[in-house]
C-alpha cells in the first residue's frame, strides 16, 4: 500500500518535470542563435597607411671624361662594387703622349729659367761697375719672370696631361650595386669635351620612401610628440606588394618646410635600412604611419558597424538578452578589422557581430559569445 502511494507521488512530479524541459526547448528553439561580442577597451596607437616608392641612399652616374676605345669592362651587371674599384680601362696611347710632350715642355721652361736666372744675376752684379745699363737689368729681370711665368704654365699642361691620362681608368665613385654598362668593351666614346654616362651605381645600403602627408595629420604628429607618451617615429612599421623574407621598419627622417596649397599635403621621407640587400629602388612601399595616442580606447568588430539616415548604429544586447538599436560615434579605423567608437556605448558592452539583417530592436536572442 506504501509503495502504490509513492509512485503515486513521484509520477506527477516526473511529468511536470518532463513538461518544464520541453517548454525549455521549445521556447530556446523559437529564439535565433546570434554571435555577440563585447567591446575590447585598450591604449592604441593610432596609424594611417601611406603609399611611396623607394630610392636609393644615392644614385651616382659613372662618367667617362677621355676619349679613346674601351679596353676592358672590370665588373659583372648588377653586383657589388667598391669605391675606388677600375670599372673600366680606356685607351691610354694619346694620353701617354700628351704627358710625354709636357714634360718635355716643362724641362725646355725649366732650362730657360734658369738660365734667365743666371743672366738677371750677371747684369746685375755689372751694373755695380757700370759694365751695363740699368736698362739692360731691367729686360733681364723681365725675362727672368716671363721664364718663371713658362713654368708654371708647363707644370699646369703636365698636371692637365696626368689628369687626363688617369681619367683612363674608370673608378667606382662610391660602393654600392652596378647597373649595365651602356658600352661594350671595343666602343669608342669621345669624352673629353663632354663627359659622357657609362653606368650608374645605387647605394643600396638604405632606401629612403617618399610619401606625402595631410596638413590635420601633420598637426595631429606635431600634437603627440609633444606629450610625454608620445609617439616613436624611429621603427615605423613598412609592407610591400609581396612579402619579404625579413620585416622591415623605417624612421622618418624628413619632413617638408611647407605645404602643397594645391593638394594640401606635404611631402615626408622614411629611411629604411636593408641589412639583407633586399630591397631596390622603384619597388613600392606601404608606410603605417603613427600620429597619435588613444587611451582606453573601446573597439568593436568594423563589420558590426551599420549605417542609416540617422548616422551610425550598432545592434547591442542587454541583460535581457533583447536586441538594443544603439546609435554611436566612430573614430578611426585600427588595424584594418577594429573601429574605435567614441561615443553611444561603454566599455563590456555586448553587441551582435554577424546576421545584422536578421534582427531588429527588442527582438529576444540567444547569445553565442565570440572573441
Amino acid at each position: 500500500m506504501k509503495k502504490t502511494l509513492l509512485i503515486a507521488g513521484i509520477l506527477p512530479i516526473a511529468l511536470a518535470s518532463c513538461h518544464r524541459s520541453a517548454q525549455d526547448s521549445s521556447t530556446r528553439s523559437s529564439v535565433d542563435t546570434v554571435s555577440v561580442a563585447k567591446t575590447i577597451v585598450q591604449d592604441i596607437v593610432l596609424s594611417k597607411t601611406y603609399p611611396g616608392t623607394l630610392s636609393a641612399n644615392s644614385e651616382v652616374d659613372v662618367m667617362c671624361k677621355v676619349d679613346g676605345q674601351i679596353l676592358t669592362q672590370n665588373f659583372d651587371k648588377g653586383s657589388n662594387v667598391a669605391k675606388g674599384q677600375v670599372l673600366y680601362t680606356i685607351d691610354p696611347s694619346a694620353y701617354i703622349d700628351k704627358v710625354r710632350q709636357a714634360q718635355a715642355a716643362l724641362t725646355t721652361a725649366i732650362s730657360s729659367r734658369d738660365y734667365a736666372a743666371q743672366h738677371y744675376a750677371a747684369v746685375k752684379k755689372a751694373l755695380e761697375s757700370d759694365a751695363v745699363s740699368k736698362m739692360e737689368v731691367s729686360q733681364a729681370q723681365s725675362s727672368l719672370e716671363q721664364a718663371e711665368a713658362s713654368v708654371k704654365n708647363a707644370q699646369a699642361s703636365l698636371d692637365d696631361a696626368r689628369r687626363l691620362l688617369g681619367y683612363c681608368k674608370i673608378t667606382a665613385p662610391i660602393s654600392g650595386r652596378i647597373a649595365t654598362g651602356v658600352f661594350d668593351t671595343g666602343a669608342f666614346i669621345n669624352g673629353e669635351a663632354s663627359p659622357v654616362k657609362v653606368t650608374t651605381i645605387f647605394d643600396n645600403s638604405s632606401m629612403s620612401a617618399q610619401f606625402y602627408i595631410e596638413d590635420e595629420r601633420y598637426l595631429d604628429i606635431v600634437n603627440s610628440t609633444n606629450r610625454p607618451d608620445s609617439i616613436n617615429l624611429s621603427k615605423i612599421p613598412v609592407s610591400f606588394s609581396e612579402p619579404l623574407p625579413h620585416a622591415y621598419t623605417g624612421a622618418v627622417t624628413y619632413l617638408a618646410p611647407s605645404l602643397d596649397k594645391s593638394t594640401g599635403t606635404m611631402s615626408a621621407n622614411c629611411k629604411i635600412d636593408n641589412p639583407y640587400d633586399e630591397l631596390r629602388q622603384g619597388m613600392y612601399v606601404k608606410i603605417d604611419l603613427p600620429y597619435g595616442i588613444r587611451k582606453n580606447a573601446i573597439l568593436v568588430k568594423d563589420a558590426s558597424v551599420c549605417s542609416d539616415q540617422g548616422g551610425k548604429y550598432l545592434y547591442t544586447v542587454n541583460d535581457s538578452n533583447r536586441v538594443v538599436y544603439t546609435p554611436v560615434t566612430i573614430g578611426e579605423l585600427y588595424h584594418d578589422t577594429l573601429r574605435v567608437i567614441t561615443d553611444g556605448i561603454s566599455p563590456g558592452t555586448r553587441y551582435i557581430t554577424e546576421a545584422m539583417l536578421n534582427v531588429r530592436n527588442g527582438m529576444e536572442i540567444y547569445p553565442r559569445s565570440v572573441k
